[in-house]
């Protein structure tokens, strides 16, 4: 019978030799994800499709190729979804015999004979670039050692190459944070410098690129990406501009900035004013929703000073209508890869909630609270007003001692507060309860820190060193800042805008080894947005032209932001502040975590016990089969395995334990419950019924032996199914006393084969 290998050696291979295909422009086996992470170090399926055809840097085409006695179209839809991943254009689905034709810009298909040549393939795709576009895709990606562009940032740089090659003077770029946004600018201007684009002539000279960003820290890592091009670069400042007597660098190519250094201060002229208005061909603007297409924005008078120049926004931000500026001046993304997206592709760890509320969260003051300092305006105090409107230390030494107890203790954690004084408070609390003794377990990283803060965070980044492992901040942590193994991001800070709650959010997305997740710990309901039908979606265009600012919830005064070159711009004022009544009980009343579907949406308890219900029936068919499968420790752990890959791992159904009150049972128990209402049995219930059964334990002479498998009995009721693992019989003959694996053979016979069998039939005995 024929193979799927068959198909493509026999009959694809040799039609697309008659057509023309080089082997250089095919692309067998091509897997293009990492699959989506899942707990103890497993992933997802990988997309894969068993050819791509390209030609001239462009994918072309996706064949899918079947079994000769498999309809021919079969897999047709599932190679359309990588198609449209891929942004290719026709897909090819074959068996041998027929092959099916299907173009994704018309939505039709049909069955042909030939295949189109390389040439007749790209022809169709004429029109679409233009010849510096394609000039620019040919120049080949700057590229170290192994490694290769991830294929969305492929993509992402040749529509960005692609629209300048068309003349686009403004240009914007839509990725998730954590997917290497400054990787694909660098590799934008390599592309540039290297064609020798500019805005006068092509070929003529190289381009001078100025890149924008709106804290050092930021344009410091984007420098870093740029190393190769060292002797090209240089930072505009104001120690640079000291250096050269008053004059701003001019011999160079590349040029970074933060916008504070070069724009205009009191009394004092920006030096981008220094630079003629026609200096640079292209400015490129990172985490440009953050005010630098907004007319009254702080950049706005530098990009409309090089107005002439091509304009690259970068953001992690989709349209909404708190950042609508953005699209109003640079227009519709030209690429989009978004935070769904990156966690599927495993490119982004996922994340889970857990919402923690404390009885403080409405308050009412009684006259036992003492007022510190001003004045009590309103009868109640909501979660949102702490730390804006009321200041109660009693409940941030609540908040803090929950994080302790809510995170491992060496897990970076990220601790997001209302403002930098909160922060402070936060810290010291942390301090005050954390069990490990260093002093820099716990800092505060905000704006005022300066340099002294800038140190703690780069060691922070630093994934070799435990130390600092918790950070307090309020706004300057939000965005750009790469600490790949952050475990925990907590939320003590009311988030106004989707804008920023996407940035902080992304704080944990990084990839690293053995980060299967990231928490997001939420104590002011924030993750509400998870919620909002504008969280991570398609852009949308604003109802009505949208607002131009983000707008704070009711009753909230405007926050005002850090100044991220080393002072807060925050107005003293002076805020309530309380002492709540010694005999005023303050507790945690509630924790409850969520886990997170593949749509970036948190599922309720309902939600979840549903998903798992619907995924069972694929499982086993009935409770026989389940007996059977659970009761062979080889099966129970492929069974374990696939419930991980359907999005269950051993932490989430630990949880639905907790929720049906059934931690004293068996997983089995749970599983049956759930599939087929069978009434659930305790692990003590079940050993016990193993204990009273003298005949199991009478075919086995040896004492040694009987007194192995009642201990094992023992660690079952007491641990659960975990102590039934076929790799756990070492450590359980370890424990039990009864010597080494060989002392445990001769006890049960002088094989080991008949240990295995023991332990195997203790647990058909457990479940029959």
């Amino acid at each position: 019978m024929q193979s799927e290998a068959d198909t493509r050696a026999n009959y694809i291979d040799p039609a697309l030799n008659a057509a023309g295909w080089h082997p250089s422009q095919i692309i067998r086996e091509h897997y293009f994800t990492d699959g989506r992470k899942m707990a103890g170090n497993v992933r997802g399926r990988r997309c894969f499709v068993d050819y791509l055809l390209h030609k001239d840097n462009r994918y072309l085409a996706i064949i899918e190729a079947k079994k000769e006695a498999e309809h021919p179209t079969k897999g047709l839809q599932q190679a359309i979804d990588y198609a449209k991943k891929l942004k290719v254009r026709f897909v090819y689905a074959s068996n041998g015999k027929q092959t099916y034709e299907f173009d994704l810009d018309t939505g039709q298909g049909e069955y042909i004979e030939f295949y189109p040549t390389p040439e007749q393939l790209e022809q169709r795709y004429a029109g679409i670039n233009s010849d510096i576009g394609q000039q620019l895709r040919n120049v080949p990606f700057h590229l170290e050692g192994a490694m290769q562009p991830r294929y969305y940032q492929e993509l992402a740089v040749h529509a960005a190459t692609d629209a300048v090659g068309q003349g686009a003077q403004r240009i914007l770029l839509t990725l998730a944070t954590g997917t290497g946004k400054t990787f694909i600018a660098f590799q934008i201007v390599h592309k540039l410098f290297q064609a020798r684009w500019n805005r006068d002539q092509f070929g003529a000279r190289r381009p001078r690129i100025l890149f924008l960003a709106d804290r050092n820290i930021l344009a410091d890592q984007a420098i870093n990406t740029f190393n190769p091009y060292e002797k090209d670069l240089v930072k505009i400042n104001g120690e640079e501009v000291r250096k050269r007597h008053g004059v701003v660098p001019t011999n160079a190519h590349i040029f970074f900035a933060i916008y504070q250094a070069i724009a205009e201060k009191e009394n004092i002229d920006g030096y981008y004013q220094a630079y003629s208005q026609d200096f640079f061909d292209f400015v490129m603007i990172d985490e440009c929703h953050r005010g630098a297409a907004n007319e009254a924005g702080s950049w706005r008078a530098i990009l409309d000073h090089f107005s002439s120049a091509v304009h690259l926004g970068l953001t992690a931000t989709p349209k909404r209508t708190d950042n609508v500026d953005t699209y109003d001046y640079f227009g519709q993304p030209v690429f989009e890869y978004s935070l769904k997206d990156g966690i599927n592709d495993g490119f982004l760890t996922p994340y889970r909630v857990k919402r923690i509320r404390t009885n403080l969260d409405e308050l009412v003051l009684t006259k036992d609270d003492q007022i510190i300092e001003g004045e009590s305006e309103q009868d109640i105090y909501q979660v949102e007003d702490y730390d804006r409107k009321i200041v109660v230390d009693d409940r941030t030494e609540l908040v803090a001692k929950s994080i302790l107890e809510n995170i491992n203790p060496m897990d970076k954690t990220i601790v997001f507060c209302e403002n930098q004084n909160h922060a402070l408070t936060m810290r010291d609390m942390i301090n005050k309860h954390k069990q490990i003794k260093d002093p820099h377990y716990c800092v505060r990283v905000t704006s005022d820190e300066g340099k002294i803060g800038r140190e703690l965070l780069e060691k922070f980044q630093d994934n070799d060193k435990d130390i600092p492992t918790i950070l307090t901040s309020s706004q300057m942590l939000t965005t750009g800042v790469d600490a790949r193994n952050v475990r925990n991001v907590v939320l003590d800070r009311t988030v106004g805008s989707m804008v920023e709650f996407k940035q902080i959010v992304g704080r944990g997305t990084r990839v690293f080894d053995g980060k299967d997740y990231f928490t997001i710990i939420d104590f002011r309901g924030a993750t509400n947005k998870f919620y909002d039908d504008d969280w991570d979606g398609e852009p949308e265009p604003p109802v009505g032209g949208g607002i131009k600012e983000p707008q704070p919830p009711y009753g909230q005064p405007p926050e005002k932001p850090e100044s991220p070159t080393g002072g807060s711009t925050e107005p003293p004022k002076t805020r309530l502040k309380i002492k709540l009544g010694q005999y005023r009980e303050i507790k945690v009343i509630d924790i409850e975590t969520r886990y997170i579907d593949e749509h970036g949406k948190p599922l309720t308890i309902q939600e979840f016990v549903e998903r798992l219900i619907q995924q069972l029936p694929g499982l086993f068919k009935n409770v026989d089969e389940l007996r059977e499968i659970w009761s062979d420790p080889d099966q129970r752990d492929q069974l374990l395995q696939k419930l991980i890959h359907a999005g269950f791992d051993k932490e989430q159904l630990a949880t639905l334990r907790r929720m049906f009150e059934a931690e004293a049972c068996d997983m089995f128990d749970l599983l049956a419950f759930l599939a087929f209402e069978q009434p659930m049995a305790t692990r003590k219930a079940r050993a016990e019924k193993v204990r009273n059964n003298s005949d199991f334990f009478a075919q086995y002479q040896q004492q040694k032996a009987q007194d192995f498998l009642h201990y094992v009995l023992d660690r079952y009721e007491q641990t659960g199914v975990t102590e039934l693992s076929r790799d756990r019989i070492p450590t359980l003959i370890e424990l039990s006393g009864l010597g080494t694996t060989k002392d445990a053979s001769i006890a049960f016979g002088g094989k080991a084969t008949h240990l295995l069998d023991a332990f195997k039939q203790l647990q058909h005995q457990l479940y029959y």
